[in-house]
């Protein structure tokens, strides 16, 4: 059985970490039998092969960032969504929303939840909620801190807030005019492109802090619908 290495379950969710809850999704899609191990200490996190999560340990193979994981998933179990029957155009629009969601959407999720005062104080109690009382004092501030450097290398940092909401805002409306009536994001069965959404917005409509980008979530009816169907289809069991 495949062990899938990660940050730990928050807010009905399997893990705080969306890019975590994308493999972990997958993983559910493919119904390969797998654990989902969350982080106890800092070494924990050292011993990551990149020096983050998520990772998989399947049968002595290591691999870690959730796109290389599914791509070898994808080799070594079989295409078992049958996305083999996407054309050219299909998988550049796929290619192109993964990675508004993981390559910007994200950046505004991380927005939220580090930099907003109320919603760091929640999510800092998730994150670092599995380490020692001395171990957290170690790790929260200074995390913190390297992450608002990285939002400011990566340039959404030197935005003011609301710009920063706005951009957010303008991705959950693409993504909403793009879902339009379809069940899923390429027709009527899943592929690893929901995986991908479901993970990044599950995080923006189900984290319990307020916030621009959330309310608009809410909003997006059939972003709403998209999410609880997934969660209905994959995490029944959970509830």
């Amino acid at each position: 059985m495949s062990k899938l290495y990660g940050y730990g379950p928050a807010w009905d969710l399997p893990d705080c970490s969306a890019f975590v809850t994308k493999v972990d999704c997958y993983l559910r899609m493919v119904a390969l039998p797998y654990t989902l191990v969350p982080w106890r200490a800092l070494q924990d996190l050292q011993n990551a092969p990149k020096g983050k999560f998520p990772y998989i340990d399947d049968h002595g193979q290591k691999i870690a960032d959730s796109t290389f994981i599914i791509a070898y998933l994808r080799a070594t179990y079989g295409d078992k969504l049958g996305e083999q029957r996407f054309n050219p155009q299909d998988r550049a629009v796929a290619h192109s929303m993964r990675c508004m969601l993981e390559e910007h959407l994200y950046w505004v999720l991380v927005y939220t939840q580090w930099l907003e005062d109320a919603a760091w104080e929640a999510y800092k109690s998730v994150l670092f909620g599995n380490l020692s009382p001395t171990e957290r004092q170690i790790a929260a501030t200074p995390v913190r801190e390297i992450v608002r450097s990285n939002l400011q290398v990566q340039g959404l940092g030197r935005h003011s807030r609301t710009e920063i909401y706005d951009l957010g805002k303008a991705d959950l409306s693409a993504v909403s005019a793009y879902l339009g009536d379809k069940p899923y994001c390429v027709g009527d069965q899943p592929t690893a492109l929901d995986a991908t959404a479901y993970a990044f917005l599950s995080r923006a409509l189900w984290v319990p802090c307020e916030s621009p980008l959330k309310t608009h979530a809410e909003s997006l009816t059939n972003v709403v619908t998209y999410c609880q169907r997934i969660k209905e289809r994959y995490y029944a069991s959970n509830n």
